[in-house]
């Protein structure tokens, strides 16, 4: 029983991303008709796991746009990513404007120290379509921490209550076990 609680506890933690519907996936923007994705690696930390909102590592980060729906493929499309929140107050710390994509991908890549940052996607139709991904980097993740302080908290108290009610049941069996002649 404890062991389904425990798993219970790590199911509402689980990531949606990798593999997920579309409709599921935290990387995914835009309504139907005019969807993207943003995967974000860094292979010289981790040439597996790709993310699209805290990145562990400040240094050289590869970005890959997926553009879901064929309308966007057909259209130049712009990807700026932002120290902040701002996307024209803010500095601009990577550009990068192509024209049509038949494949279906954007990639690039760029340096980014510890901080937050914001990427903007804009595809140039009329009227434009604009998608937005907040990145951290190298930042605390206070959620996932006070997650896993309180899922430890939880199956410590556990085991105390398991160990006391098990001291507890000894001590009765052996007073039962001590009054039978």
């Amino acid at each position: 029983m404890i062991l389904y609680f425990i798993v219970g506890l790590y199911v509402g933690m689980a990531n949606a991303h990798g593999n997920v519907p579309l409709d599921q996936d935290d990387c995914v923007r835009g309504a139907k008709g005019s969807k993207v994705h943003l995967s974000a690696y860094q292979p010289q930390n981790d040439s597996i796991e790709n993310y699209c909102g805290e990145i562990p590592k400040e240094g050289e980060i590869f970005f890959v746009v997926d553009l879901i729906d064929r309308a966007l493929r057909n259209m130049p499309v712009t990807m700026r990513i932002v120290r902040g929140t701002n996307e024209t107050d803010d500095e601009t710390v990577s550009l990068l404007r192509t024209g049509h994509h038949p494949d279906g991908v954007i990639e690039g890549r760029v340096n980014l120290d510890k901080g937050n940052y914001t990427v903007f996607i804009t595809g140039e139709s009329i009227p434009p379509v604009h998608y937005q991904y907040p990145l951290s980097v190298q930042q605390i993740n206070y959620i996932d921490f006070a997650r896993t302080v309180i899922t430890l908290l939880i199956i410590s108290l556990l085991l105390v209550l398991f160990m006391y009610k098990f001291v507890k049941w000894k001590l009765v069996r052996n007073w039962f076990s001590s009054r039978q002649i």
